[in-house]
């Protein structure tokens, strides 16, 4: 029997966990698919290895020239990454926003350049449900990192984040939080959508493609086909069909779905960031903190530099000793022994770097996903400069040795993004697809150049924009059947 929605989401993190529960709180029928498991609290522990398989995508990998690779992490849970962030939350600079014009010819309701300003109250309403706060509660590492900065003539300030009184600052943010202090999708909007709206919820399904139907009037999807656990494919059937499921994982949905715009799968940006570690004669615990708590801004805008440096943070011991780096190449042996005995005096700094959207997402020959990274001269020298500094802080700090990480992608943007020209974006101003009726995107995805910042809270902001659209949307669409 065929199932009727007024929306189907795919994807509950930053982006569908909004869109769906806000629809789903204001009256709507909603289906949320989501392929990975409903994991709460009382299963987050911090046993490294466990959260990597229950909460994690598998690692994917592009390679460079030279025979390195740029490493893709994402979560797959309710919640999706959300669930496994550091809460950062912050505001995209107006420098970040102006790129997005430039890009796509994006516009707002008026025929103006989009901005910042026609973010604001979305972003008002998304910290207000998040009960954002600044995390001035720093621990012993970061007054030490500090110490480098301020040597540097240079300092850190507080980060703003979405978490409340409950963190006690374990440092398992990347393995679920376990007091429910960070404040993920998963806990905040699902909860309460199925907790009091008329939200479905099916999680650990893979949806395989967007129904696509052409009645005379043109591409329209009418719902999606997706997988149960037990192998068994079922069809869902709504009034419009939303894709949310990250930034690489939208775009392939939409190749397999039939979309063939120029620009889906085209202009991935990665906020690519290495994670550069400094080691001090005494006890830092870095581990054992809030991970995020503080950042240097001075940095930020292209013409400044171009990247941000955030502390005190560290990677769990696997990780740590499966990426950790020098000038001759990864540390192995008896200097990775030693690295990993000295584990507790490691202070980490992490440098995001603004880059340019050259990357790609798609299919090869062999059918199998494929993602192709193009760094420019500018993004290199970007690249070279905040690892440079992050050096130079960590040694003015009194580190006695840095190492650090390869490059790291956990903040994917672009591949479906915003914009008025069909030709360089997938989607509108409000994130219905130029090519299909019916069809939106409502992730990471949309945004047409990357941002300065984790973008977890602007993709929050248009999240809630777009569910105030489709609310509008289906008060003029006809009835579900």
């Amino acid at each position: 029997m065929s199932e009727h929605f007024d929306v189907i989401v795919v994807g509950s993190g930053a982006g569908g966990g909004v869109i769906a529960s806000e629809l789903a709180l204001s009256g709507r029928k909603v289906l949320l698919l989501e392929a990975g498991r409903h994991l709460t609290s009382q299963d987050f522990k911090r046993w490294e290895v466990k959260a990597n398989h229950d909460l994690y995508w598998p690692m994917r990998f592009a390679p460079l020239p030279g025979g390195d690779v740029v490493a893709f992490l994402s979560g797959k849970a309710v919640g999706g990454s959300t669930t496994i962030n550091t809460k950062v939350a912050l505001r995209a600079h107006e420098r970040d926003i102006a790129k997005w014009h430039a890009a796509s010819a994006l516009t707002n309701e008026d025929g103006q350049p989009f901005s910042l300003a026609d973010l604001e109250p979305f972003y008002d309403r998304v910290e207000k449900v998040l009960t954002v706060r600044e995390r001035s509660d720093w621990e012993k590492s970061v007054h030490t990192a500090q110490a480098g900065f301020r040597a540097l003539g240079t300092d850190i300030e507080p980060v703003m984040s979405y978490t409340d009184a409950k963190c006690m600052s374990y440092g398992s943010c990347l393995q679920g939080c376990p007091t429910d202090g960070g404040k993920s999708t998963m806990n905040t909007y699902i909860a309460r959508a199925l907790a009091e709206g008329g939200l479905v919820l099916r999680s650990g399904v893979q949806v395989q493609r967007v129904i696509v139907e052409d009645d005379g009037r043109g591409a329209r999807a009418t719902g999606v086909e997706y997988q149960a656990a037990d192998g068994s494919r079922h069809p869902a059937y709504a009034r419009f069909v939303v894709a949310a499921a990250g930034a690489l994982n939208t775009s392939l949905l939409l190749l397999r779905s039939g979309l063939k715009g120029p620009a889906v799968g085209r202009h991935v940006g990665l906020h690519p960031l290495r994670l550069v570690y400094g080691l001090f004669d005494d006890i830092q615990d870095s581990h054992r903190v809030y991970p995020i708590s503080a950042h240097c801004m001075q940095h930020q805008v292209d013409e400044d530099g171009g990247f941000v440096l955030e502390t005190s943070t560290i990677m769990d011991p696997v990780a740590f000793g499966t990426t950790i780096r020098d000038e001759r190449g990864p540390l192995w042996g008896l200097p990775l022994i030693e690295a990993l005995r000295a584990y507790r005096r490691w202070v980490g700094v992490l440098a995001m770097v603004n880059d340019e959207n050259h990357g790609s997402v798609g299919f090869g020959p062999d059918g199998q996903e494929q993602i192709a990274v193009d760094f420019q001269p500018s993004e290199h020298a970007r690249l070279d400069a905040a690892l440079d500094f992050s050096r130079r802080v960590l040694q003015a700090a009194g580190a006695k040795q840095v190492c650090w990480t390869g490059i790291i992608s956990t903040h994917t943007q672009g591949g479906c993004r915003m914009g008025d020209d069909p030709q360089r974006s997938v989607v509108d101003r409000n994130g219905r697809s130029h090519e299909v009726q019916n069809l939106y995107v409502g992730d990471g995805s949309l945004l047409p150049r990357t941002l300065s910042v984790n973008p977890s809270l602007t993709i929050m902001a248009l999240a809630t924009r777009m569910a105030m659209h489709l609310e509008e949307a289906l008060a003029q669409a006809p009835a579900a059947g």
